[in-house]
């Protein structure tokens, strides 16, 4: 008996060589991320994140719309399963099991403290040179595993946002502010701070994200669809192009 067209098409899809006929309706979530996710006046989706997420659902035949909501919240719709991508999370033992991770990561950042111009606050690396410093940290962002550790022992102040944490710096109610160099730039630049403000060597970490979905069997197969058209993307360039569009560092 001769496979039908159907058949045929399936074991193309799983061999990588035809996207599937009947794609899937995703929905990927994330917050404003300088770079990787923006949106516009008329709230339009853009960045490296989503023109990377639509180029793999283009491939895989599927379809993608995207919904900001502040970090916490993104992250959570994820967890639940009541979005299919995260766009952009840096990977640690924590959010492994929260998530599973589609590999690779498809770009990188310096994770960084920022301190006041006029201020000399200790940072060589250490966690004693950070003792007795007030530092601005982003509700439901990650430092990488270094500073993770490190966090119990740390005075912290919680700042909603990217912009309050400078502002906290800026009116001396914290030492030090933990960013990333990608988010921060643009921020301290629309709060007219540029000459106010330094960033501190050495980094934090260094950071690789990636797009990070729900736990389960529910989308593992939707994992390595999305792992491996980024792959294919790196091989033949279009994610160096892209990345190159936003200025935005690969891994």
């Amino acid at each position: 008996m001769r496979p039908s067209f159907r058949t045929l098409s399936v074991i193309l899809w799983v061999l990588g060589l035809v996207p599937f006929a009947d794609g899937r309706d995703l929905l990927a979530v994330g917050t404003e991320f300088p770079g990787l996710y923006v949106l516009d006046a008329k709230g339009e989706a853009s960045g490296l994140g989503v023109d990377v997420m639509r180029a793999i659902a283009s491939d895989l035949g599927d379809q993608v719309r995207f919904e900001s909501y502040p970090w916490a919240r993104a992250q959570k719709l994820v967890e639940e399963g009541r979005a299919d991508v995260l766009i952009g999370p840096y990977r640690t033992v924590a959010r492994e099991r929260r998530f599973q991770f589609a590999e690779p990561g498809f770009y990188r950042d310096s994770v960084v403290f920022y301190a006041r111009s006029d201020a000399s606050p200790a940072w060589d690396g250490s966690l004693a040179s950070l003792m007795g410093q007030r530092i601005a940290i982003i509700h439901g962002w990650s430092y990488g595993e270094r500073f993770d550790a490190m966090r119990g022992q740390l005075d912290l102040h919680v700042a909603p946002s990217v912009e309050l944490a400078f502002k906290l710096l800026m009116a001396n109610r914290v030492d030090l502010a933990a960013s990333n160099e990608r988010d921060s730039r643009p921020r301290i630049e629309a709060l007219g701070i540029a000459s106010q403000v330094r960033r501190l060597e050495p980094v934090i970490d260094t950071q690789v994200g990636y797009f990070a979905l729900p736990r389960g069997e529910s989308h593992r197969q939707l994992r390595d669809d999305i792992g491996r058209v980024l792959r294919q993307m790196r091989t033949d360039g279009r994610l160096k192009k892209l990345a190159r569009t936003y200025a935005v560092p690969l891994p």
